[in-house]
C-alpha cells in the first residue's frame, strides 16, 4: 500500500508541477502527504468545499430567460429584488436550513405531570423560516398580481431560488398557497376572507400556514376509495370531523383544508364514491394554542423532509367549516392540487440545479490523477449532460408557470388553458423522476464525500427523492394524463400539437438548430401514428402504454428520452428550440438544444411497435413480476 501510495503521489507531484494548475493549498498537502506519518499535522484539510455565491446572479438561464420574457419595467424592479434574495439566501437562509436539518421536531405527547399535551416543537430556524417566506411574499406575491400575469412567475422564480435552501420548509408553503388558491377559486366568501388574508400575508405575526390532510389509512392517491373520515353537521351549522389521517405534512400549520363524508340525519354516509366527499376547512387549534379536538399519535420516521413534522392524526370532533357544494369536494380541492404539484416541480428543478452548480464549482478545485476535475473530459461529459437536464426542466416549469399567470389574471386563451392541464401531471411526474436520477448522479460526481453526512449532499438526496411520491406518483400522474385527454374528447392533444408546431416554427429559421427541429418533427409524426392506431384500442392497451406516453410528451415538449442520466442524450424540446432560437442566443442554448436531438424521441411508438402494450404482454409481465411459467 505504501509503495502504490507514493508512487501515486510521485506521479500526481509531478503532473501538478508541469501544469501549475492546484491551488497553492494542494500543493502544500502532496507535500505534507510525502513526509513521514508522524511528521504531519493533524486535522490537515485534503479536499476545498465546494461554495456556490449569489444563485441568482450565477443562473445565466434564469436570467436570459427573465431578460426575453419580462417587460423591461418588470425585469428592472424583479432584478434588484432577486439580487437582494440571492444575498439574503446565502448569508441568512442556507445556515438556517442546516440547522433545521440537524434539529428535526420532536413530539411530547405527555408532560411532566401526565396530562395529554400533544405538542409538536419546532427549532427556532424553522420558525425563522416561516418568518422569513411571509416577508418574502413567497405566498403572497402570486395574490397581490403586482405584475399582472407575469406575478406568478415572479413567485415560483423566488421559490425556485429558495427550495433547495429552505430547510424543508417549501412543503408548507405549497399546501399554504395551494389553500389559498381554492379559497380564491371560491371566490373568498365572507367567511373565509380572515384566513385568505392570514394566508397572503406579508406580515410574519399574521402569516399562516396551511396544511393537506387527504392520506387516510385505505389509500393515499385512491382517495375516492380511501377517505373514511365522517363530518356530522351541528345546530350552529358548523361540522364536527371524526377520522384518522394517516400522513399529514406541516402537521405544524395553522390551518388545513381536509375531505370527509356528510353523514345524513340517520348517521349514514355515501362510501366509496368521490361524489361523497365534502371539502371542509378547520383551524387546528383555538386561540389559546390548544388542538382542536386533534390527537396526535406518532411523528413519521421518514427517509428524508426530516426537518419537517409530518404526524399521524385523530381527528375527535374536530371542529371544521364546509367550503365546498356538498359531495363536491374533490373538485374544489383540485385547484389545491394543481398548486402544490407546481410546488413539487419547482423544488424539483431548483434541487437539480443546486447539486449541479455544487458539482461545478467542485470540479474547479478537486484534484485527481494529476489534474483538475474540471480537465477530465468524461468527467465534464457527465455533468453536461445533467446540465441539459435541468435546462429543459427549468424551461418547462417556467412555461407552466407563464401561462397559469395567464390563467389567473383571465389572459389566456382556450388553448393555453387546456395546454396548462396537460402540461402539469407531464412536469409533475417527469421532473419527480429525473430530479433523484440527477441528484444521484450529483453525489457521485463528488467521490466518497458525497456520501458523508456532513457534507449536506446526502440531505439533498434524500429530500429529492420524495418528489415522486408527493402529490400524485408517476404511474398515477400518467393515468391523470389519458384522462386529461379523454374528457377535452381530444381538444388537450390538438393544443399540445399546435402549439409544439409554432415553436418548431420558431427555431426553424435558425439553420444551426434544423437537426433538431426535423428530429422533433419526426417524434410528432411518430406520436400521432400512435395515437391513430391505437385511437380504439381497450382501456387495458392505453393504461399499459400511459408512462410511456407521458414521456413522450415531456420528451417532445421539453425533454429527454431515457431516465439513466449518464446515458446518451437522445430526447428534444420545443422549449429548448426556442430559447436557442432567440436573436441574442448564446452558443451554450444552442449546443444545450442540439443535446436534446439524437436518438428516440417518441419510446411509446418504439414500445408499441414491439408488443408491449396487449393482454399478452400484461400476461409476461405478471409472469417475471410473480415467476409463474
Amino acid at each position: 500500500w505504501d509503495r502504490c501510495q507514493m508512487l501515486s503521489i510521485k506521479g500526481i507531484s509531478a503532473t501538478v508541477g508541469q501544469e501549475q494548475q492546484a491551488s497553492t493549498q494542494e500543493k502544500r498537502v502532496l507535500e505534507d502527504l510525502e513526509m513521514p506519518l508522524a511528521r504531519r499535522e493533524t486535522e490537515t484539510l485534503f479536499q476545498e468545499q465546494p461554495e456556490t455565491g449569489n444563485q441568482y446572479l450565477e443562473d445565466t438561464l434564469l436570467r436570459s430567460y427573465l431578460k426575453t420574457h419580462l417587460p423591461p419595467k418588470v425585469l428592472e424592479e424583479v432584478h434588484q429584488d432577486l439580487e437582494r434574495f440571492g444575498n439574503r439566501l446565502l448569508t441568512k437562509i442556507q445556515p438556517l436550513s442546516w440547522e433545521c436539518e440537524l434539529n428535526p421536531p420532536v413530539f411530547q405527547q405527555y408532560d411532566a405531570w401526565g396530562r395529554r399535551v400533544d405538542q409538536i416543537h419546532t427549532c427556532s430556524a424553522w420558525r425563522r423560516m416561516k418568518e422569513i417566506s411571509a416577508e418574502e411574499g413567497l405566498v403572497a406575491e402570486a395574490y397581490e398580481r403586482r405584475y399582472s400575469e407575469w406575478s406568478r412567475l415572479y413567485q415560483a422564480v423566488k421559490l425556485y431560488l429558495f427550495s433547495s435552501s429552505s430547510g424543508g420548509f417549501s412543503c408548507p408553503l405549497a399546501m399554504t398557497d395551494g389553500a389559498a388558491k381554492v379559497i380564491e377559486s371560491l371566490g373568498i366568501p365572507g367567511p373565509l376572507k380572515n384566513a385568505f388574508d392570514h394566508l397572503t400575508s406579508h406580515d410574519p405575526k399574521k402569516f399562516w400556514t396551511s396544511g393537506q390532510w387527504m392520506t387516510e389509512r385505505r389509500g393515499g392517491s385512491d382517495v375516492a376509495n380511501g377517505t373514511e373520515t365522517v363530518a356530522r353537521k351541528q345546530a350552529d351549522g358548523t361540522y364536527r370531523l371524526y377520522g384518522f389521517k394517516w400522513f399529514t405534512s406541516a402537521a405544524d400549520s395553522d390551518v388545513t383544508l381536509t375531505l370527509a363524508r356528510i353523514a345524513d340525519a340517520e348517521g349514514q354516509v355515501n362510501q366509496f364514491c368521490s361524489r361523497g366527499l365534502s371539502l371542509f376547512f378547520l383551524r387546528v387549534r383555538d386561540e389559546e394554542g390548544k388542538l382542536n379536538c386533534i390527537q396526535v399519535q406518532r411523528l413519521k420516521d421518514k427517509l428524508g423532509t426530516r426537518q419537517m413534522a409530518t404526524a399521524e392524526l385523530w381527528l375527535q370532533g374536530a371542529r371544521a367549516e364546509l367550503i365546498s357544494a356538498e359531495g363536491r369536494g374533490v373538485a374544489a380541492i383540485s385547484s389545491m392540487l394543481n398548486i402544490t404539484r407546481i410546488h413539487n416541480i419547482i423544488g424539483a428543478v431548483g434541487f437539480m440545479r443546486r447539486m449541479i452548480s455544487l458539482s461545478r464549482d467542485y470540479a474547479r478545485k478537486r484534484v485527481a490523477f494529476g489534474k483538475l476535475l474540471k480537465d477530465h473530459p468524461l468527467h465534464m461529459q457527465t455533468i453536461a449532460r445533467m446540465e441539459v437536464q435541468v435546462r429543459g426542466a427549468f424551461l418547462l416549469v417556467m412555461e407552466i408557470v407563464r401561462l397559469l399567470g395567464l390563467a389567473e389574471t383571465n389572459l389566456a386563451s382556450e388553448q393555453d388553458q387546456l395546454l396548462l392541464r396537460l402540461l402539469i401531471p407531464v412536469a409533475k411526474l417527469y421532473t419527480g423522476k429525473q430530479a433523484s436520477a440527477v441528484a444521484v448522479e450529483a453525489m457521485e460526481s463528488f467521490g466518497g464525500q458525497g456520501y458523508m453526512e456532513d457534507t449536506g449532499l446526502p440531505v439533498m438526496l434524500r429530500d429529492t427523492l420524495v418528489l415522486s411520491l408527493w402529490e400524485g406518483t408517476t404511474n398515477i400522474l400518467s393515468l391523470d394524463v389519458l384522462r386529461c385527454l379523454t374528457k377535452s374528447q381530444g381538444q388537450v392533444m390538438a393544443a399540445f400539437l399546435s402549439t409544439v408546431q409554432k415553436k418548431l416554427e420558431l427555431a426553424s429559421g435558425t439553420e444551426e438548430l434544423s437537426p433538431g427541429v426535423q428530429r422533433t418533427r419526426e417524434a410528432i409524426g411518430s406520436l400521432r401514428q400512435f395515437m391513430e392506431a391505437t385511437g380504439s384500442e381497450q382501456a387495458l392497451t392505453m393504461e399499459l402504454a400511459a408512462r410511456d406516453f407521458s414521456y413522450s410528451l415531456a420528451r417532445i415538449y421539453t425533454g429527454r428520452a431515457k431516465t439513466g442520466i449518464t446515458e446518451p442524450w437522445n430526447g428534444s424540446g420545443a422549449l429548448l428550440m426556442e430559447h436557442a432560437a432567440r436573436p441574442d442566443a448564446s452558443s451554450t442554448d444552442v449546443c444545450a438544444a442540439l443535446r436534446w436531438c439524437n436518438q428516440e424521441l417518441c419510446p411509446v411508438a418504439l414500445e408499441s411497435g414491439r408488443g408491449s402494450y396487449g393482454r399478452g404482454a400484461a400476461l409476461q409481465d405478471s409472469a417475471l413480476v410473480f415467476g409463474s411459467s
